[in-house]
């Protein structure tokens, strides 16, 4: 088992292209950390970094209290999981999940106890003897983890591995990959662009754009408090509703105007206003769709138009047009709507919808950056 540390590690290309800024990151033993964030981001490269793949620019990276700039993939004690499985199609399974170990030089004996064992965990004892073309994509992937697996490393890199397979059956393995951490107990570092993977499998989540951490963080951490408006929008489905608006302080108390309304920022996000003396000015208001709620025509409620209901079976997303013309995405569970109000949820029926203080985000719209975080 082992620590990772990254210390200001730097990739550069040719003509002065930077794929990864300074990238700080101390991943404890056993942890489960993803990288997630949008194609071109950096994450795969910073992961071939760790690997040895690619080649560090600039930085150190430590596994184990080792630097191991200089070292080899085959002696960083790591084992990699990539995205197109990588396997030797001539060979049966068990000799893909055996390969390394033979070119180790290891007895066929232990060989023999190594793979039968990854092949329980994995549940594809009865395919060892199959060719990878004969496997589904799920059972191919779990083939590349189990190669991964009999090497007894001490860091667990995996790149995307899901990305190849379909929407039931990456659901399917993402739930396996959190079994099989539970079993091996070890250090995983996963690349993904999915953040319901991010979210689903990760103790810490790495959120990069253009090369630079954005925020790292629980999943709780960066749901709930997101540093800035990247972030915000990245994590979540759909993604969070962003309006431009007001902030206004009466009374000694701050308020938000979007759409006309004008809604209290009160709880813990009124009092951090409060203590932060937050001056009051234009402000980017977020508040998540399932933070919406269908209302009853009222003071602090908001007239909207419905443009698009999409059913997804536990819950509607409703599309609505406030009356100054912004769009916003509602999350409505299904079992909170009778049948007859269900039934009234046509394009353009006329709603109200309403939210809490509590559920707001604000933030600066010159810097982006979270106001309460």
């Amino acid at each position: 088992m082992a620590s990772v540390k990254l210390t200001n590690v730097k990739k550069i290309y040719d003509k002065n292209v930077v794929a990864v800024h300074d990238f700080n990151l101390d991943i404890k033993d056993k942890e489960f950390v993803v990288f997630v964030g949008p194609s071109g981001c950096g994450k795969s490269t910073t992961l071939r970094m760790i690997a040895g793949l690619e080649e560090i620019s600039e930085g150190t990276v430590e596994i184990d209290g080792e630097v191991v700039n200089d070292l080899q993939p085959k002696d960083r004690g790591i084992a990699m999981v990539f995205q197109n499985y990588a396997l030797y199609p001539h060979m049966s399974v068990y000799d893909n999940i055996a390969f390394s170990l033979r070119l180790k030089k290891i007895p066929e004996d232990v060989i023999y106890e190594k793979v039968t064992k990854a092949a329980e965990i994995l549940g594809i004892t009865e395919y060892l003897m199959r060719k990878p073309r004969a496997l589904s994509g799920g059972q191919r992937q779990r083939v590349a983890i189990g190669r991964a697996m009999v090497r007894d490393s001490k860091v667990f890199l995996m790149d995307e591995p899901l990305s190849n397979l379909d929407a039931k059956l990456r659901n399917q393995m993402r739930a396996e990959i959190i079994l099989l951490r539970q079993k091996l107990d070890t250090t995983f570092i996963y690349v993904t662009h999915d953040q319901t993977e991010a979210m689903t499998l990760a103790d810490r989540i790495v959120i990069m754009k253009d090369g630079f951490i954005m925020q790292v963080g629980s999943p709780d951490e960066v749901f709930d408090m997101p540093d800035n408006l990247f972030v915000a929008e990245f994590i979540g489905a759909p993604k969070m509703n962003i309006v431009k608006t007001q902030l206004v302080l009466e009374g000694g108390k701050y308020y938000v105007t979007p759409f006309g309304a004008k809604i209290p920022v009160d709880g813990d996000k009124g009092k951090a206003l409060s203590d932060r003396k937050i001056k009051p000015g234009p402000v980017l208001l977020g508040v998540r769709p399932e933070h919406i709620e269908l209302a009853k025509a009222a003071d602090h409620a908001i007239p909207c138009t419905l443009v698009v209901d999409e059913m997804m079976g536990s819950e509607l997303h409703l599309h609505v047009d406030t009356e100054d013309g912004s769009r916003l995405i509602v999350r409505v569970p299904t079992l909170d709507l009778s049948k007859e109000e269900r039934k009234q949820l046509v394009a353009g029926a006329k709603l109200h919808i309403t939210f809490e203080g509590k559920a707001m985000h604000l933030f600066d719209p010159e810097t982006e950056k979270n106001l309460l975080a």
